[in-house]
């Protein structure tokens, strides 16, 4: 791919871009004005672009789930052959072009923002860009044609990032100072909120995950970036929630004991699950050399068409479609041991190196947990749903240790307002769980690997 002929004709548009943009502001002579239109302008054209860019990946990621599924049904053997290919091409794209466009996203632009001072410049570089937004989109398509437990909302933050620190790199010398870490914080919030249709996700997301600086500093341009970044999503696909409106008016307050005890499931299978693949992706790097990774690709692959193979089809891919079935249909009957192969699945996928979100798995995995848990409770529709629900909350908490931004989420994409306490609830007992089993975070892990292995890598090349 020709990387540099793509950011040379970008550069080419922005000086157009430039010259017309100068012409209009030579007639205001308010200068306050003309300084906050000009600040607000790259964030207003990165959320417009992003927006397009979360629709365009999530149209293509629908479009591999559905051809994945259409091969399978034509010959169920095809995907003894599909994913081990499938696998090893993930990683090698990932190896050959952006090393660190692999995994979520999210714990690489965490470490940006760290990283971001002018010292450090060449190692932001690394974690977002062009290449890696590119990268990240091709990667995560061809882990999900090959069954790939994963989801696409944890690569639309990166790929958002990346567009914003990019605007923001070939801004002109005479263009009012930015900062960077504002426009990739702005990014990362439009991104979940163009991917999941989660305007208050997105706010709090970048306020709870992404930094600890104070919101008046920024407030302004995270609000519009996600606004417009979400107004961009909604005007091509129309308004509509993530998942649904499943019905939850029916519960009584008896439910609360069965949620606290999913909310400890979950809060420890969540935390285990990030554990497994930490470790098991160290294990890859410290201890397999080119030719085993590659072994270890196929053998993934193969055990993934397993899976669909055996069991069923539909435990592959994002696990949207469980979600759905689980709320939206009267029948509640999940196997038990469902939720375990979405835990195995997503540990083998995002130790494969390649790219790939946790979002919509760990959502999806915690959706199965509320389902076995009601079924086994013989629970009324409404109950069993908000069970789900809590699920999800309980398991996305876990995994991110971010409990505000899971409520929200869940929320929104569900239109679930009504049992706000009880997911609220729900987060604050799994991110207890999930801290007992383990003090740090599965992206705070990761973006401390991130970081620690850049400054060798750059110690290394001197």
């Amino acid at each position: 791919m020709q990387f540099k002929s793509i950011e040379h004709k970008v550069k080419i548009w922005f000086e157009k871009l430039k010259q017309y943009a100068k012409l209009g502001f030579d007639q205001i002579n308010n200068a306050k004005l003309k300084y906050n239109i000009l600040h607000a302008i790259p964030f207003w054209a990165g959320a417009f672009v992003c927006g397009i860019i979360a629709v365009f990946y999530a149209k293509l990621f629908d479009f591999v789930e559905i051809f994945r599924e259409h091969l399978f049904s034509l010959n169920p053997y095809i995907l003894f052959a599909l994913s081990p290919i499938a696998f090893i091409a993930a990683w090698w794209v990932v190896k050959k072009w952006a090393p660190y466009s692999k995994g979520s996203g999210i714990p690489q632009v965490t470490a940006a923002i760290e990283l971001n001072n002018h010292k450090h410049k060449d190692l932001v570089d690394k974690l977002l860009g062009l290449r890696v937004a590119i990268v990240k989109m091709l990667s995560s398509l061809l882990l999900l044609l090959g069954g790939g437990f994963i989801g696409r909302e944890g690569p639309t933050i990166q790929i958002s990032a990346s567009i914003f620190k990019k605007i923001n790199d070939i801004l002109p010398e005479w263009y009012p100072k930015i900062s960077r870490s504002n426009m990739i914080i702005t990014g990362a919030a439009a991104g979940l909120a163009a991917a999941f249709n989660t305007p208050l996700g997105g706010i709090v997301f970048a306020i709870e995950e992404l930094t600890k600086t104070h919101f008046n500093y920024f407030k302004s341009a995270l609000l519009t970036g996600v606004i417009i970044a979400g107004i961009t999503a909604l005007g091509i696909l129309g308004p509509y929630l993530y998942i649904g409106d499943p019905k939850i008016s029916q519960y009584s307050f008896s439910i609360v004991m069965p949620v606290i005890a999913l909310a400890i499931i979950t809060g420890l299978l969540g935390s285990i699950m990030g554990k497994m693949i930490i470790s098991l992706s160290n294990f890859r790097k410290q201890h397999l050399n080119k030719w085993q990774n590659i072994v270890f690709l196929i053998v993934s692959g193969l055990v993934i068409a397993s899976f669909a193979y055996f069991i069923n089809s539909d435990v592959l891919g994002s696990g949207k479609k469980m979600m759905v079935d689980s709320l939206f249909t009267d029948d509640k009957t999940i196997h038990w041991y469902y939720p375990f192969i979405r835990i195995i699945g997503s540990v083998i996928s995002f130790s494969s190196g390649a790219a790939g979100g946790i979002f919509a798995p760990s959502l999806s995995t915690g959706a199965g947990l509320g389902a076995v848990f009601s079924q086994f409770l013989d629970l009324t529709t409404g109950e069993a749903n908000l069970l789900i629900l809590c699920g999800m909350t309980g398991f996305l908490t876990a995994i991110t240790r971010s409990p505000f931004t899971a409520c929200i989420l869940v929320i929104e994409m569900t239109n679930s307002h009504i049992v706000i306490f009880y997911i609220m609830f729900t987060a604050l007992i799994s991110n207890i769980t999930a801290v007992s089993v383990s003090s740090k975070s599965f992206y705070d892990t990761l973006k401390h690997q991130y970081i620690n292995d850049l400054h060798q890598n750059n110690k290394t090349n001197k």
